[in-house]
């Protein structure tokens, strides 16, 4: 990387802020791959609108008016999977459209708003990440590392099996809430590196990535974090050099590394079937080694 990049403010402050989305997304995102709302993300961020559009019509910090608002809507999509039967898919449905409507909603109303003001949290945007931003996404990053690694064996129980969980004296729906909070809390870290649209992929991607190498949990966590930083930082750069939108640049890489780990995986997941399968094999015994060795003939011409 040419150095040249560190020496403006506004790029310091976009780098920091990928490192801290590259680390968030992916620990959140494990949790949700393996409860199987892969998704939940994208629908927490049509939520977050609403936040922004608030947070300029109210002359608040639309960071923190978005995550007090991402909050308070995953909260209400745990309530409606809990409640909601077979109605809960409408009602998630008019949750998520009514926060795009309402962001854009209050955001035309908001003194010199337009929808143009909605691009740099729908898609990310480098230049416009500012002091205050970095401060929010520095504090709300720090919660989610705490949840994620300090909760980390109690929310995989969790997600694994949530009766097992139960049985065990888990508070699952406490930490079901919590996942969810956890993944609001994510998306607005995310929104201004990625944008709202975009910060889903950021949270499955590298994991699914990270499946392909690993079937443990602790070393595709690693793996996807890994993964998740090292596209922030390389599209974040990208996007610099290139003048390309960061948001989009990032999850295309992302996507990359998944194909490219795909690609190799398969020829890797072939070898280890087969040395399972010979492993296998060899503790049930060669049926040669265990035959009843055959009588030797007596000496002299034997008849056919």
């Amino acid at each position: 990387m040419n150095l040249e990049i560190l020496d403006y403010a506004f790029m310091q402050r976009a780098l920091l802020a990928a490192v801290l989305v590259g680390i968030t997304a992916p620990a959140v995102g494990i949790y949700l791959v393996q409860r199987r709302q892969a998704l939940l993300g994208d629908g927490i961020g049509h939520v977050a609108m609403t936040g922004v559009g608030l947070g300029f019509l109210l002359s608040w910090s639309p960071v923190w008016m978005a995550t007090a608002v991402s909050v308070v809507g995953a909260i209400l999509m745990e309530l409606i999977r809990w409640y909601g039967k077979t109605r809960g898919d409408i009602a998630l449905a008019m949750l998520f459209y009514g926060g795009m409507a309402g962001g854009v909603m209050f955001i035309n109303l908001a003194p010199g708003g337009s929808n143009a003001n909605l691009t740099s949290y729908l898609f990310g945007s480098l230049s416009t990440v500012s002091e205050e931003d970095v401060t929010a996404i520095c504090l709300l990053a720090a919660f989610v590392v705490l949840v994620t690694v300090g909760l980390r064996r109690q929310l995989f129980a969790v997600s694994q099996d949530e009766e097992f969980a139960r049985v065990t004296g888990l508070p699952v729906r406490a930490l079901n809430l919590l996942t969810a909070v956890t993944a609001a809390v994510t998306v607005t870290v995310a929104m201004r590196v990625v944008g709202l649209l975009l910060v889903s992929a950021l949270m499955v991607v590298p994991v699914a990535a990270a499946q392909q190498l690993s079937r443990s949990f602790a070393a595709t966590f690693a793996i996807a974090v890994a993964i998740g930083v090292s596209v922030t930082i390389g599209g974040t750069v990208t996007s610099y050099y290139q003048d390309v939108p960061p948001g989009a640049t990032i999850v295309l890489l992302t996507i990359g590394v998944f194909i490219l780990l795909t690609a190799l995986a398969t020829p890797l997941a072939r070898r280890r079937a087969r040395a399972a399968a010979q492993a296998a094999a060899q503790e049930a015994g060669d049926p040669a080694e265990c035959a009843i060795p055959a009588t030797r003939a007596p000496t002299g011409k034997v008849g056919v």
